[in-house]
């Protein structure tokens, strides 16, 4: 009996401001140190002077970028359904959920080095690259690859650690991580000379090196808790929920990368200049949402911790939490792109005329920070709760909404129209969902 109270020790628990920092500022800092890789990775490459290879390495990072977002859910789902476990005391399906999340990413990272020469070809004839790019685009994604298993389970030990509201140890991982690559992609690449294949490898090292250092943490913790049946870690029961979640956040991820691409395209079709222009002021935006980030990790945790607990009050007070401060910083950090983003731009590029046509659209792009916010955050509290299907539905009636603007839209204002049916887009996500919340928190917190 005793230890039956250990493993179910679920205590009440109230939110407060310094818990929903103590978990967004770690993770925003985490999460913005990921431009900030690609700047190093692109620094290195242009020393060599040579055009194909950063082209090269542009693509290729794509390429990547787009066979990874779907398993986004190996980091989201695992801190909702740990948080869950969390909230009741449920030491021993902490444990479980990260395993079983550890045999997807491991099973799934495998797949795709099986996979790496299909991948590449596929990588490079949608690019449709000149050959010196694709050649060069073709080491990048091989080797990149060679790390899948080791990305994907990094993936789930940030979920386990985010779920368990360990942001700070989150940090100093993906700090350890960032710090590596950098090193190693500096040592390989331009030291050793080994160009493009150096700034991979850089990568694959440092990956692999913090899948052994998180799981050394993790395996010590694990010690020192019971044992989880294999029958516990596998049940069916448990492995049908886990799917059902990451499917739905997978499809959620899929259109949302879907959502991108046809925003680039369709500012392709207006010409390079549009095209140049919207790819700037896409990575200012980016640049700002992933600082919002933070607030969305803090909301998964202590939602799905609250739920977990069966606390409808700490519940309330993190969504009304997360969301007081990501707002008020997502109004900050517009205006402050608005004001500043002239000199964003000219650090970004040097060609006068997109300079002049980013400029001229900077405002959408500046104030689209703040109409995503509630999207942001709402699709957080969503995950943490694990209401994964109103959130993949939401996300699909959003995107159809979003397409039938964006075509419409687009043909009658132009660039102005596009970037207008963005806001729909982000606008729709997040009010559909919010609509959608309180017939979901009647149902999870209904009499048991």
């Amino acid at each position: 009996m005793a230890q039956k109270a250990h493993l179910f020790d679920s205590r009440p628990f109230r939110v407060t401001n310094w818990q929903v920092l103590a978990i967004a500022i770690p993770m925003a800092l985490a999460y913005l140190t990921t431009p900030l890789l690609g700047l190093v990775d692109t620094a290195v490459v242009g020393r060599f002077g040579d055009v194909a290879l950063l082209g090269g390495l542009a693509t290729g990072a794509v390429v990547f970028d787009v066979v990874l977002t779907p398993f986004n859910f190996l980091r989201s789902g695992t801190t909702g359904l740990v948080a869950q476990a969390f909230g009741r005391g449920d030491i021993l399906e902490e444990k479980a959920a990260f395993w079983r999340a550890f045999s997807v990413a491991a099973t799934s990272g495998l797949l795709m080095v099986l996979l790496s020469p299909l991948i590449a070809v596929t990588g490079e004839w949608f690019m449709q690259a000149d050959q010196p790019v694709a050649a060069a685009m073709d080491i990048y994604i091989r080797t990149r690859l060679i790390s899948a298993p080791a990305v994907l389970i990094n993936y789930a030990i940030l979920g386990y650690f985010l779920g368990r509201g360990k942001a700070a140890l989150g940090l100093l991982l993906q700090l350890f991580m960032n710090g590596m690559n950098i090193a190693f992609s500096i040592v390989l690449g331009i030291y050793l000379d080994w160009g493009i294949a150096g700034v991979a490898w850089g990568t694959v090292c440092s990956e692999v090196i913090a899948v052994v250092a998180g799981m050394a943490v993790l395996v010590g913790r694990f010690r020192e808790l019971p044992n989880v049946p294999l029958e516990h870690t596998f049940s069916m029961i448990a492995i049908r929920r886990m799917l059902q979640l990451n499917g739905d956040i997978m499809i959620r991820s899929l259109a949302l990368t879907g959502a991108y691409i046809l925003f680039a395209r369709q500012g392709a079709q207006l010409g390079a200049l549009t095209l140049a222009a919207n790819a700037v002021l896409m990575h200012v935006f980016f640049a700002g949402a992933y600082f919002l980030d933070g607030f969305a990790a803090a909301a998964e945790q202590l939602v799905g911790r609250a739920v977990g607990a069966f606390n409808r009050p700490a519940f309330s007070r993190a969504v009304r939490l997360t969301a007081a401060w990501a707002l008020a910083l997502s109004g900050f950090t517009s205006i402050l792109i608005f004001l500043l983003g002239g000199q964003l731009i000219s650090a970004m590029t040097k060609a006068a005329d997109v300079r002049a046509e980013a400029v001229l659209y900077l405002p959408w792009a500046a104030f689209a920070i703040v109409s995503g916010v509630l999207a942001s955050q709402m699709n957080a509290v969503f995950i943490g709760a694990a209401w994964s299907r109103d959130m993949r539905n939401t996300m699909l009636i959003s995107f159809a909404a979003f397409v039938a603007a964006l075509f419409s839209l687009g043909q009658m204002f132009g660039n102005h129209g596009l970037w207008s049916a963005l806001h729909v887009f982000l606008l729709l996500r997040g009010i559909s969902l919010l609509l959608v919340m309180p017939r979901r928190v009647r149902t999870a917190f209904a009499e048991r």
